[in-house]
């Protein structure tokens, strides 16, 4: 300033030229962006212009109000360059900061992904963290294991937060302990939470690093989905195999025994209790073929999808083989057919839907009380032939109602009565959809009534016209 005076004064500026000379000294000093010594530079120049330029020459006597005009203008210059300079300069750092958070979580994620799903041990998972972005404690919780995995120096007070976010699904800081934890869901709800201690600009960074680490913990439950599923379908395909060969290994035998039994029963030399012995022998291992047959069957209807060969049948004879079957002394139980309608012909394949009618029978045998009765009642509703299967006992539980029909599932009191495969509902239901038909448990049906299922099969389209013709 003095040297600005100095030379301004010596060259014999005027007031204008000096004027012009001492903004462009506070729009210097502006650029430096501190305003406090703008401003101080700005009542510098407008003293001196007074002192050396403006008459009186050498006194400070304000006769003008230009004076006061050309102070409040200097200020305002250097009031509003430091202002922007300042936003020039803030934006400039946040750019930079950015671009370095930036940099971090692209190294953080390909560390991530580097990974492998199966590792064992959340602190491999958080080691990243604390590396690339120098954390000094990380808490992961994952709800669907309710783990906490913990990496670097963790205190209780984050294990808390962590824990809080997750309760109260809302994300929370904690500037005093240097705390951000933040909350991850997926599809919308949340599925754990993770906290950091010691991370610098956590409004700009704790969100980002939130979403890696759902990924990550979506990509380790998918994997372990998907190996689980793989190791299912493995063994399933055992399981189906080995008994597809336990089924074709006893058909020869039962063969030989089959054409044994028959041998002795034609032989004249059987008084009339061992034809009778002999009569027996051969039913029962025909029934052990027909069981043999059935497994098989159903081997193959799990593995495979099922691919019916439809033929217009009559229900009665397909019903009346499966009732022929179980309507003996040996299942305890009495089997009554009603008939509550004319004609109940359906379009189906007759050895996939007798498999079907035979499983709902085994079932309700097995599980009725010794000495009842079960019901199989024939009827027509609109486009359909109904048949329900109705046992006495207990009725199946509420919470069990929606699972019956799944594969390997068997209720509390089916595990109480015997051994089972918890397949003989799913085939069943199985061949009946392939059939175009439905399978359910009758919603009408109390408690009272026992069991009972509702197989509903569609009829041919002439006769759903004759029915129409017929009303």
């Amino acid at each position: 300033m003095a040297a600005l005076t100095w030379a301004a004064f010596h060259l014999h500026l005027g007031f204008i030229s000096a004027s012009f000379c001492y903004l462009l000294f506070v729009v210097a000093q502006s650029l430096t962006g501190d305003f406090v010594s703008a401003a101080i530079v700005a009542v510098l120049s407008v003293a001196c212009l007074d002192f050396f330029f403006v008459d009186p020459l050498f006194s400070f006597q304000v006769e003008s109000p230009l004076d006061t005009l050309g102070l409040a203008a200097f200020l305002i210059v250097s009031l509003v360059i430091t202002r922007l300079v300042t936003k020039v300069r803030a934006g400039m750092e946040l750019s930079r900061v950015n671009h370095e958070n930036l940099q971090r979580l692209h190294n953080l994620a390909q560390e991530l992904f580097a990974v492998e799903p199966d590792a064992k041990g959340g602190e491999y998972l958080l080691q990243p963290f604390c590396g690339v972005f120098g954390i000094k404690a990380v808490c992961l919780f994952d709800a669907a294991s309710a783990e906490v995995h913990v990496a670097g120096t963790v205190s209780d007070v984050l294990e808390r937060r962590t824990g809080e976010v997750y309760i109260h699904a809302k994300d929370q800081e904690d500037h005093e302990n240097g705390i951000a934890a933040r909350c991850i869901r997926a599809g919308g709800r949340p599925t754990g939470a993770i906290g950091f201690q010691g991370l610098k600009n956590p409004a700009l960074t704790a969100g980002p690093l939130a979403a890696l680490a759902a990924a990550h913990l979506e990509r380790t439950r998918s994997f372990h989905r998907a190996s689980q599923a793989a190791a299912a379908a493995q063994t399933e395909a055992y399981r189906t195999a080995i008994l597809d060969a336990l089924a074709h290994e006893f058909k020869t035998p039962l063969s030989t025994i089959l054409t044994a039994a028959g041998a002795l029963r034609e032989a004249e030399l059987l008084t009339p209790e061992g034809r009778e012995m002999a009569d027996t022998v051969e039913s029962e291992a025909a029934r052990l073929g027909r069981l043999a047959s059935r497994l098989i069957r159903t081997a193959r209807l799990e593995r495979e999808e099922v691919k019916p060969w439809v033929e217009l049948i009559d229900l009665d004879s397909v019903i009346a083989d499966a009732v022929n079957q179980y309507n003996r002394p040996a299942t305890g139980r009495r089997i009554l057919v009603i008939k509550e309608c004319d004609g109940c012909e359906v379009m189906a394949d007759p050895e996939l839907l007798r498999l079907a009618v035979s499983q709902l029978l085994d079932n309700a045998c097995k599980y009725s009380e010794p000495g009842s009765t079960v019901a199989l009642n024939i009827s027509r509703s609109e486009d359909q032939v109904v048949v329900r299967i109705r046992s006495a006992g207990n009725a199946i539980p509420a919470g069990e109602r929606s699972k019956i029909f799944d594969r390997f599932y068997r209720g509390i009191d089916a595990r109480r009565v015997g051994p089972g495969s918890g397949l003989g509902l799913f085939v069943a239901r199985k061949i009946v959809l392939a059939l175009g038909g439905s399978l359910d448990l009758d919603n009408k049906a109390t408690n009272a009534d026992g069991a009972v299922f509702r197989l509903a099969l569609p009829t041919p389209e002439r006769e759903r016209y004759g029915a129409t013709a017929a009303v």
